[in-house]
């Protein structure tokens, strides 16, 4: 956390704060950072120090905040204070806090928006969450290819938009038909028409496509901005790097929450009851999964009984195997989101993991056996261990393969459910290689 941040949260958490200390302290600060410091003060005090910020700064601090500690501190507000809050919210600020809103509010910010900004919201909201057309921004520079570089100068001169170096261009029907760049109006003739100057093949995006592979677009494409049609060809807005850095940085974020079964948009001071039930239905699909593996341990207590060495070493053989089901796991799961895997190359990747796998398995399993040989004064024993562990490691590269693709095709988060079914894989699997050639060979 940054100083500024962390001084901030101190000066929230104090008693007997004056109003003037608090708009002081955020004044210099981003919204981003008001927002993080205003999740990181417990519930209780927040309604308190969100009546002591300007009522112009309220809307910016409320779109940044988390899903969850926005409805948190919405439920403290009564209509009139809400009204007054969303009094000059705009389509895109809308769209982007809508899911976290009950219909009542959205209904509130809609009233109070004009024509333009309702249309752009009923426009928005026909896209899923995930597609770049519910992301895009208004504020860029469109024309008819007809006018002149004069005329475009002049355009380019009032808009104080950020990423504003490229101009769109429409037909007399609004269908986009390129672009031109600033710089390259700046070395024109100003009586010049604009539709001699336009790069007609400038990339662009579909409005349904999926907003990570737009932010790996338009990092490809090498400009600040790219145009987002629908499928008639008329421009919806465009995306730009901001759009993009944004996507990536939620996209991260889900990612580690859902890792731990926790949702991104949870507040750090959440109801306990709320926490409590979230994390506890992770728990019990942990619990699950245990109860199946201790029950495979379960066939062989006789083999155990005799051969308490066994039982010293079977995490070895599980950690083994889940350390090297994960690395295959994550890699995986990597190139399902970039799209790197498919049918065709499927069948290659898994003989590949399959190959890695069988030489890790194999050097570790050499050494594993040495030691295992020398410390209980068992070369049987350390045969044993050595097979058991290339078996493991074998299946963890298979099952680090299959079940993401699994998953995914069953669209189930691969991120999410991956791990907690390849421990479960890799821990069965282990128990019963190791403790079935126990039993075959050493009873």
């Amino acid at each position: 956390m940054s100083n500024p941040i962390a001084e901030l949260i101190e000066l929230l958490t104090q008693e007997n704060i004056s109003t003037t200390a608090i708009n002081q302290a955020i004044s210099s600060m981003p919204p981003d950072d008001v927002a993080l410091a205003l999740e990181s003060i417990p519930v209780a005090q927040r309604r308190f120090v969100w009546d002591s910020i300007k009522q112009t700064n309220r809307l910016d601090i409320l779109v940044e905040m988390r899903g969850e500690s926005r409805l948190l501190l919405l439920k403290e507000l009564n209509e009139f204070e809400i009204a007054e809050l969303f009094s000059d919210v705009d389509a895109e600020d809308l769209l982007e806090i809508a899911d976290s809103l009950p219909d009542p509010m959205i209904d509130i910010a809609l009233q109070k928006m004009d024509a333009k900004q309702r249309d752009y919201y009923r426009q928005g909201v026909t896209y899923e969450e995930d597609e770049v057309g519910r992301w895009v921004d208004h504020e860029l520079l469109v024309a008819a290819q007809s006018i002149r570089v004069s005329e475009a100068m002049r355009l380019f001169r009032r808009t104080t938009a950020s990423y504003s170096n490229t101009m769109y261009l429409v037909n007399r029907t609004g269908r986009w038909v390129g672009c031109v760049h600033l710089k390259t109006l700046l070395n024109a003739q100003p009586h010049e028409h604009v539709s001699g100057l336009m790069e007609e093949d400038f990339p662009f995006l579909e409005a349904q496509t999926d907003v990570i592979k737009a932010a790996d677009l338009l990092e490809k494409s090498e400009v600040s901005a790219l145009p987002v049609l629908d499928e008639n060809h008329l421009l919806v807005g465009r995306f730009h790097a901001g759009h993009a850095l944004e996507a990536r940085r939620l996209e991260q974020e889900a990612v580690q929450m859902s890792n731990t079964g926790l949702d991104e948009d949870s507040d750090l001071f959440s109801p306990v009851r709320r926490s409590a039930t979230s994390r506890g239905l992770w728990l019990g699909i942990n619990l699950l999964t245990a109860f199946m593996a201790s029950a495979f341990i379960g066939l062989f207590e006789a083999t155990l009984e005799q051969v308490v060495a066994l039982a010293v070493l079977m995490p070895i053989v599980a950690s083994m195997g889940g350390i090297a089901g994960s690395q295959t796991l994550t890699l995986i799961v990597r190139g399902l989101a970039l799209g790197q895997i498919t049918r065709a190359n499927l069948v290659s990747l898994l003989k590949k993991e399959l190959q890695v796998g069988g030489l890790n398995g194999i050097v570790w399993s050499l050494s594993i056996g040495a030691v295992v040989s020398w410390w209980f004064q068992s070369p049987l024993l350390g045969l044993v261990i050595a097979l058991a562990i290339v078996i493991n490691i074998l299946m963890a590269a298979l099952s680090g393969v299959i079940i993401p693709v699994v998953l995914d095709k069953l669209k189930i988060d691969p991120a999410l459910s991956g791990s907690v079914i390849l421990t479960t894989v890799t821990d069965i699997a282990g128990y019963i290689a190791f403790l079935g050639l126990g039993t075959l060979l050493l009873l």
